[in-house]
C-alpha cells in the first residue's frame, strides 16, 4: 500500500527542512528579505553546505531504493505545492527530489554567484569550503593537517581550471560520499568542495572577464556614435530647429546633419551602458509573476513621488517590451539611411498608418501585462514619456494599443501648440522650447518603427 515509508525522517520534517534549505538559498544572494546585505561568516556558510549535505544523502537513500518510491513521490507532490507559491523567487521555482539529490552543488553555486563578490564573503567562502573537506577526512585518515592541507593545495592547483574531461563538474559534488570517506575505493583525500569552489570562481572570472571586455567595446562604440555627427558645433542642431517659427509648417527638407543626430543618439541610447544594465534588471524582474512586479512598482510608487523614480518605472516596463526584439531594432536603425524629406511628410504618413488602422501584433501575455499596467499607470502622467528617449517610446508601444493612440494625441497637440499637460517645474516658455526641439525627432523615431525600414522587416 502506499505511503511514507523512510524511517529516518517524516515527510513534514522533511519538507520543513527544505523550506529552510530554500530560505537559506534566498539569503545566498547576498540580501535580506529587508535589503540590507547578509552575513555570510565561515561558521554560517558551513552549517548551510552541512545542511545541503544532510538533504543530498536523503535523496540519495530515498532514490536508491524502491522500497522507497512511493516516498519519493510523496515528496516531489510535497515540492511541487511548494513551487505553485507565487511568492517563491523564480530561479528556485524548480525544487525537486531529483535537484535535491545536488543540494551541496545547488546551495555552492549560489553563494559564489553572490554580486558583488566581496572579500570578506569569499574567505569565508573559500575557509568553509576547505573546512568542509577537512572535517570530512579527519576520522577516517590519520594523516596531520598539514599533510591534507598540501593535498588539497596541489588538488586543486591542478584542477582549478574547468576541464571536463579531468573534472566533471556534474560529477564533482555528486560524488561525495554518503557517509564516511572511509568507503571510497581509494586512499586519496577528495577535495570535492574546495576543487568545486576553484572551478566556479574561475568560471565566475571568465564571465566577468568577458563582460568587461564586451563593456569596453560598447563604450567605444557608444562614444564614436555620440561625437560622429556633432563635432563642428554643439548647439547647432537646435539652432537649426529653432530658427523657424513653426517647423511643421516649412517645406524645407530635414537636414542631413539632423537626421544623422537623430540616429546616432537613437542608437547610442540602446548602445549605453546604464540601458543595458536597466534592460538586464528589467528582464529579471518581469521574469516573476504579474502580481509580484505589480507590488515592487506600487511600493516605489508610494514610498517616492520624485519624477526620476516614476521615470524608472516606465522605463523599465517599455524596455521589457522590447528585449526580445533588441537586434533587430538596432539593425533596423542602422539600416535607415537619409532621406530628403520634410518633417511634416513624416508626421503625415504615420497618421496614415494610424487611420488606416493597424492590425494587432503577435505579442507575448508579459508584455500585454505590461502595457495595460503603463496605461493606467500613465493615465494622468504622459508626460513621463517626455522625460524618456523617444526611440524607446516609438519601439517599445504597440501601435494597437491605446497608449499609443494617448502617445500620439499629446504629440498632436505638441506640433499644434495646444500643450494639454502641465508640469508644475517649466515654465510655458521653456515647454513650447522643449516640444520644438524634441517634437521632430519624436516623429522621426515613429516613422522609422512604423512606416519606413519594410525592407528590414521583411529580411
Amino acid at each position: 500500500m502506499a505511503g511514507w515509508s523512510y524511517p529516518d525522517a517524516s515527510l513534514e520534517d522533511l519538507v520543513k527542512m527544505v523550506k529552510g534549505f530554500i530560505d537559506m538559498a534566498i539569503l545566498s544572494s547576498g540580501y535580506q528579505s529587508s535589503g540590507r546585505l547578509a552575513h555570510w561568516d565561515s561558521h554560517n556558510i558551513k552549517n548551510a553546505l552541512q545542511w545541503a549535505l544532510f538533504l543530498q544523502n536523503v535523496m540519495r537513500d530515498l532514490s536508491s531504493s524502491d522500497d522507497y518510491k512511493n516516498s519519493l513521490e510523496e515528496l516531489d507532490a510535497a515540492l511541487c505545492e511548494i513551487n505553485s507559491n507565487p511568492y517563491l523567487p523564480q530561479g528556485l521555482a524548480h525544487i525537486s527530489s531529483k535537484e535535491l539529490s545536488k543540494a551541496s552543488e545547488f546551495m555552492l553555486e549560489h553563494l559564489i554567484s553572490v554580486f558583488p563578490l566581496r572579500d570578506e564573503h569569499l574567505k569565508a567562502l573559500l575557509n568553509a569550503s576547505v573546512e568542509m573537506d577537512y572535517h570530512m577526512h579527519q576520522k577516517a585518515d590519520s594523516r596531520s593537517i598539514n599533510d591534507i592541507f598540501e593535498n588539497l593545495m596541489c588538488s586543486t592547483s591542478k584542477n582549478a581550471i574547468p576541464n571536463e574531461k579531468k573534472f566533471p563538474r556534474e560529477e564533482s559534488l555528486n560524488s561525495l560520499p554518503n557517509s564516511s570517506p572511509s568507503e571510497q575505493a581509494d586512499d586519496s583525500i577528495r577535495c570535492e568542495f574546495s576543487l568545486f569552489t576553484a572551478q566556479a570562481l574561475e568560471t565566475r572570472q571568465l564571465s566577468v572577464s568577458l563582460i568587461s571586455a564586451a563593456e569596453t567595446g560598447l563604450n567605444i562604440l557608444s562614444s564614436g556614435l555620440r561625437d560622429l555627427y556633432v563635432r563642428e558645433d554643439g548647439n547647432a542642431l537646435d539652432v537649426k530647429m529653432m530658427q523657424t517659427t513653426n517647423f511643421m509648417t516649412e517645406e524645407r527638407p530635414i537636414d542631413s546633419a539632423v537626421w544623422n543626430s537623430w540616429k546616432s543618439r537613437s542608437l547610442s541610447y540602446f548602445l549605453d551602458k546604464r540601458t543595458i544594465r536597466l534592460v538586464s534588471g528589467a528582464s529579471l524582474l518581469f521574469s516573476a509573476p504579474k502580481s509580484q512586479w505589480i507590488q515592487v512598482f506600487q511600493r516605489m510608487d508610494i514610498s517616492s513621488q520624485l519624477e526620476e523614480s516614476l521615470c524608472e518605472i516606465v522605463e523599465l516596463g517599455l524596455l521589457a517590451c522590447v528585449v526580445d526584439r533588441w537586434t533587430f531594432l538596432i539593425d533596423r536603425l542602422m539600416l535607415t539611411s537619409y532621406e530628403f524629406v520634410t518633417t511634416s511628410r513624416l508626421y503625415n504618413e504615420v497618421h496614415n498608418l494610424v487611420q488606416r488602422g493597424c492590425r494587432e501584433e503577435t505579442i507575448n501575455s508579459k508584455e500585454k501585462g505590461i502595457i495595460e499596467y503603463l496605461e493606467v499607470f500613465l493615465h494622468n502622467r504622459l508626460y513621463l514619456l517626455w522625460e524618456l528617449s523617444p526611440v524607446l517610446a516609438a519601439f517599445a508601444i504597440p501601435s494597437w494599443s491605446n497608449l499609443f493612440r494617448k502617445y500620439l494625441t499629446e504629440l498632436d497637440s505638441q506640433v499644434t501648440g495646444d500643450f494639454s499637460f502641465t508640469r508644475s517645474d517649466s515654465s510655458t516658455k521653456e515647454r513650447r522650447k522643449y516640444s520644438e526641439c524634441d517634437v521632430a525627432e519624436r516623429i522621426w523615431c515613429l516613422h522609422v518603427c512604423h512606416v519606413g525600414g519594410s525592407d528590414v522587416e521583411s529580411s
